[in-house]
Parts: structure tokens; sequence; C-alpha cells
């Protein structure tokens, strides 16, 4: 039996590969009313643009019915429909190859070799939370979310500033963002100072001594760098100059020493500047003073590094009071309010002074609030609809839907291994002895085809970022993970709706029942590694 693990990525290489010298032109189908007759398509005004009169050789069909190769899934028939070219994979064939390794389907790839260096800053840290606005408590969630991926695909990710305000630490643990540093500040003073004596000389030479408030040192002229490499490269052109304060110095002091001392035993042949990249995450209001850091940064550090790119979050508004300027704790308190109040309702109790429900009200209001901060792409604005349809677990939008369906793939396994345990049901028989063939339903089907199957790939593509590309800014598909989440449950919420997985205790049923508990194995498992990409536990219980 052929192994090693299928890839949609692969397989569309292989297909597009049987086509002949060209662009891509396969599609994976998505949509249940699609997979019902097909798996991939190649789309009729794609092949005529391709073939002549749009006629498909020979040739290419039996290429494409041979298809064979590392990660290809197996093909059942490729036939001409009014639509393209329509291939259907084998499913029992790839229900088998995946749900006999999950593992390999549900965890990022182990890294063939270690990944390049990624200095992650988000300046919003440096505040306390009660000044903490909403676009910028979206940028702390996306570069959270970011360092996590990036680390699952063997990316060396160091994170600044190192947060010291105790108040923001609590504020990070509620919201369960991970950011501890793995270096120490502790020759940042004497950094500080390197960088004080180069600004003043260069303010001197400039003849800017005039008298300045206290913690100001004086005013540096960007204008030259600006001119040099700044426009070309996306920088702001009304950045002319720039007040060179104390704090200004002490953050790039910051940046320099989480630069400078990287840990070369873990990382070697990683040295030096020019191979890390600096990556800064600031909300859209934070944008402009980023600039002029970075333009400050090389004009007074000679080893400063050449790659410094920008992730801007778009704008973050309040459906329904464009007026209102709630900070990120008041943002928090209100989403916990109304899901303990939800809960009041469904269970006819009030259950937030229960310890065994105060933890799982926390991490709802975490999972709604990190739903609906990186569900958009982080570059367009962001528009919050406060209502409580964001909290309900019937809502299909919300991470509290999710949590919801997650909660409810706990309880069946559960259930079965309760009812294993009074002898109504054997146990789990080993996985190599399973008939897959008995997934049929189309379901099962969208489940493997849409969650198990591609989910590498998204965790891949998740991680990509071109930081070799021209320009200041950069682009990073944050929102991918929540969508996928999203629509993996709807897709397990309408096949739990509508099957009965743990069905009678009757031997000839067991058979099926036992492929469908393996698929929905996967399925959790990919849940749960989704969940942990965005730092969220899963919940037993709702």
């Amino acid at each position: 039996m052929a192994t090693g693990r299928l890839g949609v990525g692969e397989t569309l290489g292989a297909l597009n590969a049987a086509l002949g010298p060209g662009g891509p032109v396969w599609l994976k189908e998505t949509r249940a009313r699609h997979l019902r007759a097909r798996d991939f398509l190649a789309p009729r005004g794609a092949l005529r643009a391709r073939f002549e009169d749009g006629q498909v050789p020979e040739h290419v069909f039996r290429a494409v019915a041979c298809l064979q190769g590392p990660g290809v899934a197996p093909v059942l028939r490729c036939v001409p429909t009014p639509a393209g070219l329509s291939l259907q994979l084998h499913r029992p064939a790839v229900f088998e190859r995946v749900l006999r390794a999950v593992a390999a389907y549900a965890a990022p790839a182990t890294p063939a070799s270690l990944g390049p260096r990624v200095l992650l800053h988000c300046p919003a840290l440096r505040g306390s939370p009660c000044a903490l606005r909403l676009s910028q408590l979206r940028a702390v969630l996306v570069a959270d979310h970011l360092a996590r991926a990036l680390r699952a695909h063997g990316v060396c990710v160091r994170l600044v500033p190192a947060v010291r305000d105790l108040h923001m630490l609590t504020f990070l643990q509620q919201l369960r963002v991970d950011w501890q540093v793995d270096w120490s500040p502790a020759s940042e003073k004497a950094s500080t100072e390197t960088l004080r004596s180069r600004a003043l000389a260069e303010l001197t030479s400039a003849h800017d001594r005039e008298t300045l408030p206290p913690g100001v040192l004086g005013r540096l002229c960007l204008k030259e760098l600006v001119e040099e490499q700044g426009l070309a490269a996306g920088y702001d052109r009304n950045l002319d100059n720039c007040l060179v304060t104390e704090d200004l110095l002490s953050v790039l002091a910051e940046l320099q020493e989480a630069l400078r001392y990287w840990p070369e035993d873990s990382y070697p042949g990683l040295a030096g500047a020019d191979s890390c990249t600096v990556l800064h995450v600031v909300s859209c209001e934070e944008e402009f003073q980023q600039q002029k850091l970075d333009l400050l940064w090389w004009k007074l550090d000679d080893q400063a590094p050449l790659r410094q790119k920008h992730l801007v979050c778009g704008p973050v508004k309040v459906a329904g009071a464009p007026g209102t300027l709630m900070t990120a704790p008041e943002y928090y308190k209100f989403r916990h309010a109304q899901v303990c109040k939800a809960s009041a309702l469904k269970h006819s109790e009030d259950l937030a002074q229960d310890p065994a429900w105060i933890e799982i009200f926390g991490i709802l209001s975490v999972a709604t609030i990190k739903f609906e901060m990186l569900s958009t792409t982080p570059q367009n604005q962001l528009l919050l609809a406060l209502s409580d349809s964001s909290i309900s677990t019937k809502g299909t939008k919300s991470g509290t839907f999710v949590m919801y369906n997650c909660a409810r793939l706990a309880t069946l396994f559960e259930s079965y291994k309760l009812s294993m345990e009074q002898g109504l049901y054997p146990t789990f028989p080993p996985v190599s002895s399973l008939d897959f063939s008995l997934l049929h339903d189309e379901g099962e089907w969208l489940l493997l085809f849409n969650s198990v199957l591609p989910f590498p790939d998204l965790l891949s593509q998740t991680a990509v970022l071109d930081c070799t590309a021209p320009g200041l800014h950069i682009a990073a598909r944050t929102e991918m993970m929540c969508k996928f989440l999203v629509q993996l449950s709807m897709d397990f919420s309408s096949y739990y709706n509508r099957v009965h997985v743990l069905g009678e205790p009757r031997p000839h049923l067991f058979g099926q029942m036992f492929a469908r508990l393996q698929l929905l194995r996967a399925v959790r498992e990919v849940l749960h590694t989704g969940l942990a990409m965005l730092g969220l536990p899963p919940l037993s219980h709702i």
C-alpha cells in the first residue's frame, strides 16, 4: 500500500503538470453540491485557452487517469462535462490513507532545516492596558497568532518589547497571549547611552541644540534618508524630521539588544542583523511614528537591519456607535458580561461564581474576541458588532460557535467511552482493521476533503511572509485559521445534527460506527491544533 501524506497542493501540481506547459488550470471544489459529482475541475474556458478548440488530447486523459507521485491522491475517474474536465478521487482509498495517519494531517510538518529569523515587534505592548485602543488590541492578537504560526514552521521568532507593566502582563494572560521574551535587556542602558551620544553628535553638526523641554534631545532631519531609499520603499513623504526623545532612544536600544544577542548555539550560522527580518506589527495610528523609528535606527546605528517590514492593521470601528472610544479592557469586560448572561439564560441559573465555570467563561470571552479580531484580513478595516449574537452558540460565525462544537466532539467521545465501559460497545479496534468504504455520506467526504486533507497546506499558508519582496509593507493571512475553523464547525454541526454517530449497539453496525468515530477523531485533532494556533484550549462542555 502507498504511504506518505497526501496533499491538495501536490495533487493540484500533478494535475496541472499532466496538462502540459502553461499556467495552473485545475481548481479544488469546496461546495457540497459540486462535491456530489467531482472533487477537482479544469474549467472549460481555461481548457479552450490551453488547447485548440478546447479539445483535450487523449494522452492528457490517460496521464490524468494514471496520476501518481508523492502526495498525489488516487484518481477514480476523469470525464468531460459541460463545466469542463471533472475529476473524482478514489474516495475509499483517500479515506484510508488519511485516517490511518491522522497525526500527519493534524500537526505542522517538521521543518527539514531551521527557518529564518524574525524579530517580531509590537509597539502597542509598551503602554498600559487601560490606554490600549481596539486597533492596538487587534495588532497584539495578530502578532501573537503570527508568532505561533511562524514557530510551528521552524521560524526562529524573537518578541519585542519585554512587557514591564504588571497590569499589561495580567491582561495578556487573560487574553491567552503568549508574549514571553527569551532575551535579557540587561545591557539596554549601555545601548541607550551609545545611541544618545550618536544622536547628540548628529544634532551638534546640524546646529540643532536650542533650549528643549526635559527628555527631548533635539530634532533630526530625516528628509535625506527618505529621499534616498524611503519613497521607493513606501515611506511617507511627509517624514522630514524626527523629534529625538529619551523614550525613543530607549525603544531603539531594546530593539538593538534583542537583535544583537541571539542564541547562536540554538541557531548556528544565523548571525548578524542581515540574516534577520524585523517585522513591526502596528495599528494604522502607530504607522507614521514607527516609520520615523525605522529611519532613526538607520541614521544612528550602522548595524541596523537592512530588512524592516511593517504589517499595518486596519482601523477598528464599533457598529452603530462611531464616536465610541472603547478601550481593550472595557471590550473584554463587555464580552465577558455577555457570555455570563447568555450562560445564565441557557442554564437557568447564574454560574458566574461557580469555580468550575469561571475558566470556561474566560475562554469563551477570549474566543469571541479573537475570532472577531482575526477573522478579517488584518490590513482591512474591522467593524465590530457588539450585539449578543456575537456570543451565541447558534450563530455560525462566532468563536463561541466553534468552541460549542469543540465541546460537542468531546461529549461524543465521552459518551462512547461511558457506553464502552458499560459493555454496550466494544473497545476501539486497531485503525488498520477499519473499513473506510463504509463512509459514503456526503457530509463525511466534506469533512475529510475540506478540513482534514487540506489542513497541512493551511498551516503552511498562515506562516507565509514574503520578507524579501521590495517595499516597506508586508501582508499576512492571519484570517485564514479563524475562517477555516468556522467552516469546519459548520460542516461538523450539519453532519452531527443529521447523522446518529453512536448507533444502536448491534454488531453489524459497529464497523460503520468505528469508521465514523475515526473520521471525527481526525476532525477533533485538526480542531484542537487550529485552536492552539490561536492560543485557545479545547473545551469539554459549555
